[in-house]
C-alpha cells in the first residue's frame, strides 16, 4: 500500500498567502522524511481555497528539494493550458527528477479562469478529450502534429523526449486523471489511464468508479494484466490524534471557515448557479469516510478501503488543521504510526 501527503497549499482564514506557500514546501519535506510514498499538489486560481496557480512549478520546487519522494499534480488544469506546454513541463520533470513525477490532470470547473485565459467554455464542456490526447501523444511520440477541432499545427519535433531517455521507462511520466462522473471514467478506461478519485466520494462510490473503469477497460482490449495492475489513487483526509474524537474536533474547528471562505471565492465563467456544500457537514463528512482518528484506526480504514475498492494508493489531506506545527507532526505520525499497521 503506497500512503502519500495530499497538499492544496490552503490559505486558513487570517492566513498570508506566503505562509500558504511554506506550510506546502515544508509538508513535501517532511513527508519525505516521514517515509511517505508521494506528495499530491492541487492547481486553483484566483481563491484562497489554495493558492498553488502552477502545481508543476510548485513540482519543481519539492523535486529539486527531495531525493527520494514521488511528486505529482493533482490536478493540472488541462483546460487551463495547452497540452504540449504542459507536455513540455512534464518531461522536463520526468527525466530532471530521474523519473519521480507524475502528471495528473483534470477538466476542472466552468470557472472564470477559463475567461482570464482565454481558452472559454468549450475547452471545458467538449475539449478535454482532444486535449488528453494530444498531450499523451506528446509524452510517447518523437513527434507530433495535429489536425483537431480546438488544436491544428504542422508536426514538430518533441525536445526533450520522456520516452526513450530513461533506462528502464516505458514510456514517459505516468499520466492519471481525475474522475467525477460515469463519462470521465470510461474517457479514462478507454485510455488505460489510472483514475485519481475525490474525497467526497466514499468506498461504495469508488468500488463502482473502479469496477465501470475495468470493464471499460477490458472492452477497450487493453491487457488484463495491465487492467489488474492499475494504479488508482484515492483521494481522502487524515488527521491523527491520542483519541478519535480530537482528532475530529481539530478538523470541525478548522476547515469549515476555509471551505467557506474559499469555496465561495470560485467565480462561474457564464454567470450560471452553483450550489456549494455546507462547510461544517461536508467536514464531519470527511471526518466519517476517512482516517480521522487514532493510528488504528486510521490504519484500518485505509485498509478496508483497499480492500472494498481495490485501490491501494493513497492521497491524504494533512493540513487540515490549518497550523505548520500541527501538519508537522500528522504527517510524521502518519510514517511512523500509521504505515508500519500497513504492511
Amino acid at each position: 500500500m503506497r500512503v502519500g501527503a495530499f497538499v492544496l497549499a490552503a490559505q486558513f482564514p487570517g492566513q498570508g498567502q506566503g505562509e500558504a506557500l511554506h506550510r506546502a514546501v515544508r509538508t513535501a519535506e517532511v513527508s519525505e522524511e516521514a517515509g511517505l510514498d508521494a506528495v499530491w499538489l492541487a492547481e486553483h486560481h484566483f481563491v484562497p481555497y489554495g493558492v498553488c496557480p502552477s502545481a508543476v512549478t510548485l513540482a519543481a520546487v519539492l523535486l529539486g528539494r527531495t531525493r527520494r519522494i514521488r511528486v505529482g499534480t493533482a490536478v493540472s488544469v488541462l483546460p487551463s493550458t495547452h497540452p504540449v506546454a504542459l507536455g513540455e513541463q512534464a518531461a522536463l520533470l520526468h527525466l530532471t527528477s530521474g523519473g519521480r513525477f507524475s502528471l495528473g490532470v483534470g477538466r476542472g470547473g466552468p470557472w472564470v479562469d477559463l475567461e482570464v485565459f482565454g481558452s472559454g467554455l468549450e475547452a471545458y464542456e467538449q475539449g478535454f478529450p482532444e486535449a488528453l490526447d494530444l498531450l499523451r501523444r506528446w509524452l510517447r511520440e518523437p513527434r507530433v502534429g495535429a489536425a483537431g477541432e480546438r488544436y491544428a499545427f504542422r508536426e514538430v519535433a518533441v525536445v526533450p523526449r520522456p520516452a526513450e531517455t530513461l533506462e528502464g521507462d516505458p514510456g514517459g511520466p505516468e499520466v492519471i486523471v481525475a474522475c467525477t462522473s460515469p463519462d470521465s471514467v470510461r474517457l479514462a478506461a478507454e485510455r488505460g489511464l489510472p483514475m485519481l478519485l475525490g474525497m467526497h466520494c466514499g468506498d461504495e462510490d469508488k468500488a463502482a468508479m473502479v469496477e465501470l473503469w475495468r470493464r471499460t477497460a477490458l472492452d477497450a482490449g487493453h491487457d488484463p494484466d495491465a487492467v489488474a495492475a492499475a494504479g488508482h489513487v484515492s483521494a481522502g483526509v487524515v488527521q491523527l490524534a491520542d483519541r478519535t474524537e480530537d482528532a475530529a474536533e481539530t478538523l470541525v474547528k478548522a476547515m469549515p471557515g476555509w471551505l467557506k471562505q474559499g469555496l465561495d471565492a470560485h467565480v462561474t465563467v457564464d454567470g450560471r448557479t452553483r450550489t456549494m456544500r455546507d462547510p461544517v457537514a461536508y467536514t464531519e463528512l470527511l471526518c466519517s469516510l476517512h482516517p480521522v482518528g487514532t493510528p488504528r484506526l486510521a490504519a484500518d480504514r485505509l485498509a478496508a478501503t483497499a480492500e472494498r475498492t481495490g485501490i491501494r494508493r493513497f492521497a491524504l489531506l494533512v493540513e487540515g488543521s490549518g497550523d505548520l506545527a500541527a501538519t508537522e507532526e500528522n504527517v510524521r505520525r502518519l510514517g511512523a504510526e500509521v504505515l508500519p499497521h500497513l504492511g
